[in-house]
């Protein structure tokens, strides 16, 4: 591993988290300007790409619901934007060259339609390293853009099958079987216990799916989804999630570095770049059109859409095909890989106000709502005079002692659907609700509502949560889990009543459950 480039990534990653921005946009940086310093790239970089993408694929299959896939305002909004923009592009293209602009002078209609295909992808990569970074994977709006994104992977996984003119084996037919081996799968989980044979489980796993598909002709990537799907159902599926997790985040740091290694760009290709770039803000227009057309909230809609504001890797793949087919010049793969690298930034850049630019201009937005709301955007009233946000281990070790050892009327939220169901099935009350989202707080009703107890994974969710609940006037007390000492001070700043530290009083805590085992001295 060449300690030069780590040393310029870490540089650039640090200096640009200092001012509040994403560090993926100092790892961009930093690929460019090894890139322009005439650093070579040895193979490990490339590996370690590639490895944090079939990491990222098979973490997204861990949580991803494929039957959410199937469902009109995924597909139909993936399917049906994908060809608006190859459409619109490809007219575009051709308007350009007739205007004599360098570059798309001389593009016939199939070449016009290859950029066109191309721009239409999203990236996965992007989008789900910032809906992490939120901790909104498994909100409403975080599963709508994932959907659409695996949609749009599908389709570059067709595509790049045809490109390439490598059809797939006969043998592909028979991972229609898969689901068969699913108790195998999870009978290895099971007995991975919980230390570092656990994350080596996922490890293999991911790379078995994608050595397995790839031996079949099929996408490396697509194979690690398929083999987080399988055993997705595991109850330790989000335990193995947590312990990839910053496994993944580094290694993907070597997918962004390698983004720069592309091809050094001129002044005319980043002044096209640029012109795709500017189209950006159209991109997510039609997403939010779509979905809203097919009766999404405005506010899923629109969180959604500014997660998927961004070029894809995958664009890259594609004009890398048609340069080697003579169908696009190759300075194409250079204007390509400077768009892909500006909407990183524009993306990461956007999406860190998104919750912001929502309260700003919501009002507005909930004009082109549909009348009409899809069930899982009903919003539910909490029952009880506690509210309990976040129900994961904290959250429902927080809900039983309240209820059970105070004997208080306790009631729980959580985004993700299946942690509600199993909750409900084990005998707690809780429903589904986004408590960053204005409007859940706006539709209920808080003068029944005396504590509201936050144990959610992510203090920056909690300050979200906690400017929500003074938006609304909220007259009672709130009380919130800290991890480290300077997300406390940022909590109590915010104005919550009680700050528990989670690992400062786990002492305290054990003591306190300890003090029974004292008996009296009689003597």
């Amino acid at each position: 591993m060449d300690y030069l480039w780590v040393a310029i990534a870490f540089l650039s990653g640090f200096l640009v988290k200092q001012i509040n921005l994403p560090p993926l946009i100092g790892y961009l940086a930093a690929g460019f300007g090894l890139h322009a310093m005439g650093v070579t790239p040895e193979e490990s970089l490339y590996t370690l790409a590639d490895l944090g993408v079939v990491l990222l694929l098979f973490t997204i299959g861990l949580k991803l619901n494929v039957g959410s896939l199937f469902k009109p305002e995924i597909w139909v909004s993936a399917t049906g934007h994908m060809g608006l923009i190859i459409l619109l592009t490809t007219v575009n293209c051709l308007f350009l060259g007739y205007l004599g602009l360098q570059y798309f002078v001389g593009l016939d209609w199939p070449a016009a339609a290859l950029i066109g295909l191309a721009v239409s992808f999203s990236s996965t990569v992007c989008a789900i390293k910032i809906l992490e970074e939120k901790g909104e994977l498994k909100a409403r709006h975080g599963q709508a853009a994932i959907g659409i994104l695996v949609i749009q992977d599908i389709a570059a996984v067709v595509f790049v099958t045809l490109a390439t003119d490598k059809s797939p084996s006969l043998w592909a037919l028979g991972l229609f079987a898969l689901p068969l081996i699913r108790p195998l799968l999870n009978g290895l989980l099971e007995r991975s216990g919980h230390g570092e044979v656990l994350p080596l489980a996922g490890f293999f796993l991911a790379l078995l799916g994608g050595e397995l598909f790839e031996s079949l002709g099929l996408k490396a990537e697509l194979g690690a989804l398929v083999f987080g799907v399988l055993i997705s159902g595991h109850s330790k599926a989000s335990e193995l999630s947590k312990s990839l997790l910053n496994f993944k985040d580094l290694f993907l740091i070597g997918f962004f570095l390698t983004i720069g290694f592309t091809a050094l760009p001129t002044v005319d290709m980043l002044g096209v770049a640029l012109i795709m770039a500017i189209a950006l803000p159209v991109k997510s227009l039609f997403f939010f059109l779509f979905q809203t057309s097919l009766k999404l909230r405005s506010r899923t809609a629109f969180l959604s859409s500014l997660a998927l504001t961004n070029y894809s890797e995958f664009g890259l793949i594609v004009c890398a095909a048609s340069v080697g087919h003579g169908l696009l010049p190759k300075e194409w793969l250079v204007i390509m890989a400077l768009a892909v690298s500006l909407s990183f930034i524009f993306s990461s850049v956007v999406n860190t106000k998104s919750h912001h630019f929502y309260t700003r201009w919501g009002s507005r937005l909930k004009r082109v709502e549909r009348l009409q709301r899809l069930p899982e955007d009903q919003f539910s009233q909490p029952s009880g005079t506690v509210l309990v946000v976040g129900m994961g281990r904290v959250g429902s070790g927080a809900y039983d002692s309240l209820c059970n050892d105070l004997g208080k009327d306790v009631c729980g939220a959580d985004v993700d659907r299946n942690l509600v169901s199993a909750q409900n099935e084990a005998g707690r009350k809780v429903i589904v609700a986004d408590t960053e989202d204005p409007d859940f707080w706006a539709h209920i009703d808080l003068q029944q509502l005396d504590l509201v107890v936050l144990a959610l994974p992510k203090y920056q969710d909690i300050i979200e949560t906690t400017y929500q609940l003074k938006q609304v006037n909220y007259q009672g007390k709130i009380t919130a889990i800290a991890h480290y000492e300077d997300e406390e001070k940022a909590l109590q700043s915010a104005g919550i009543d009680v700050v528990f530290n989670f690992y400062a009083n786990a002492g305290a805590g054990l003591a306190e459950r300890s003090v029974h085992l004292f008996k009296p001295d009689l003597s």
